[in-house]
């Protein structure tokens, strides 16, 4: 992984959006809700008023518009603060 995210930043894959048809119509990308579930692939070192309590391998939930999205080497991810994460499922 050539991102490494700084202090209390962790980088997402987001979850794939799921395949929904309505009445045999497929619905475009474009119109597909945003997944609100993601694995963490790296994370900052955290900062000296919040210390990094997620981990690589986490399965987290987030907020809808939380992160910033990004694309590198064709693959998608969203950064963004520890604080965004609302949960870890496990």
């Amino acid at each position: 992984m050539n991102i490494k995210p700084l202090a209390d930043r962790v980088l997402i894959v987001p979850a794939p959006a799921e395949e929904k048809t309505v009445g045999g119509i497929i619905i475009p990308d474009t119109a597909k809700e945003k997944p609100l579930k993601g694995e963490v692939v790296a994370v900052g070192q955290g900062t000296k008023d919040e210390e990094m309590i997620l981990k690589v391998g986490d399965t987290v939930l987030y907020g809808k518009y939380a992160g910033t999205e990004l694309e590198f080497e064709g693959n998608k991810y969203l950064i963004m603060r520890q604080s965004d994460v609302v949960a870890v499922l496990g």
